[in-house]
């Protein structure tokens, strides 16, 4: 979808650029240019299992190391 302005008689620059403007954003052509700029394909139950066992063993060897003293203790 491709929006067109055209300048009017005695229209400055400013004015067209504002038009513009608003009419993009009216068009909702910046939310679906994001939408698919960012898009993450969902991930398989697989592949989220293995996600969350890393996360979990992370911690805990992170864990592990600040009882030892290793390391310090996260601050958040």
């Amino acid at each position: 979808m491709a929006v067109e302005v055209r300048k009017k008689e005695k229209e400055t620059t400013a004015s067209l650029l504002r038009r513009f403007s608003r009419r993009v954003q009216q068009s909702g052509v910046l939310l679906r240019a994001r939408r698919t700029r960012f898009y993450e394909p969902p991930k398989s139950k697989r592949k989220k299992r293995i996600d969350a066992l890393r996360r979990a063993t992370m911690t805990k060897e992170h864990e592990k190391l600040v009882k030892l003293g290793k390391i310090e203790e996260r601050r958040r």
